[in-house]
């Protein structure tokens, strides 16, 4: 607990992770709470109202297809956010399964799963991301189990290298000569101990993969319509951008506003974790 008190005070110290995090939880809250805060459906057509600019009926304007943009807005958060984390809670989970097994180890264990890393990285994530999908599909469970396979071997090779360090520490010397089992070494032991920049590293996944998913549903290979999704808004601007403006502003700062959001957290923490790295 006072490990935890120490850390909190660290990131506390830092009001850009701070407005960070609370941007992060009123993200949450707008998600949760979509239902409430919505007047319109985010999928209900209304040919009387296309392209309609910002008012007081819709404060964000319509879509071409008369949906009001505000509703799907809010809606999309849950979709940014379901991305986000069930993407990088995979990867880190595959990681961290990896990285253990080849740091606590070694030898052709670590040198399989090393070389595995390497091939891996050797593939742009992006691009590859774009080829399964193109030939599986895509949809919303497609995108985070791809996001969640290839993103893994930042946090493998992170877990690796936590687990090179700790395995020769004394703690972890001393349990082995008491007799502690293998599985107890590395989950009650070494893991605790690893998890500071992994969860560091997720954080700024969590950005990425929203990231990642706006750029997909910007391409069409993303959320599908009717599903809302700031990519897919920000999609339908390419074809009115002249004329309806608000399709390209508002999904394009709510984008740039979450990223932002857990950019500082994690900075936030990284700092928080390790007072060396600050600048």
């Amino acid at each position: 607990m006072g490990q935890f008190k120490i850390i909190w005070k660290q990131f506390s110290s830092n009001r850009f992770a701070l407005v960070g995090l609370v941007i992060i939880f009123l993200l949450f809250g707008i998600a949760f709470l979509a239902p409430l805060l919505s007047r319109f459906s985010p999928t209900a057509y209304d040919l009387d109202s296309v392209l309609l600019p910002p008012s007081a009926v819709h404060l964000f304007g319509t879509d071409e297809e008369g949906r009001d943009v505000l509703a799907r807005m809010i809606f999309g958060t849950r979709i940014s956010l379901s991305v986000g984390f069930i993407a990088v809670a995979l990867y880190v989970v595959i990681g961290m399964i990896l990285g253990a097994l080849a740091g606590y180890f070694g030898g052709w264990i670590d040198i399989f799963i090393s070389r595995l890393i390497e091939v891996v990285i050797c593939f742009p994530t992006f691009f590859l991301i774009l080829t399964v999908l193109a030939f599986i599909g895509p949809s919303l469970f497609n995108i985070m189990v791809v996001i969640g396979l290839t993103s893994w071997p930042g946090i493998a090779r992170l877990m690796r290298g936590e687990f090179l360090k700790l395995r020769s520490q004394d703690f972890v010397l001393s349990g082995r000569v008491s007799g502690a089992s293998t599985s107890r070494l590395i989950f009650r032991h070494i893991l605790p101990n690893s998890l500071a920049p992994i969860l560091v590293s997720a954080t700024f996944g969590v950005a990425s993969a929203i990231l990642v998913e706006s750029s997909l549903s910007f391409l069409g290979f993303g959320v599908q319509p009717p599903s809302p999704s700031w990519g897919e808004i920000l999609s339908q601007s390419r074809d009115f951008m002249d004329i309806a403006w608000w399709l390209a502003l508002f999904p394009g700062i709510a984008i740039f506003i979450s990223i932002t959001a857990y950019n500082l957290v994690g900075e936030g923490l990284r700092d928080a974790f390790d007072p060396r790295m600050k600048v």
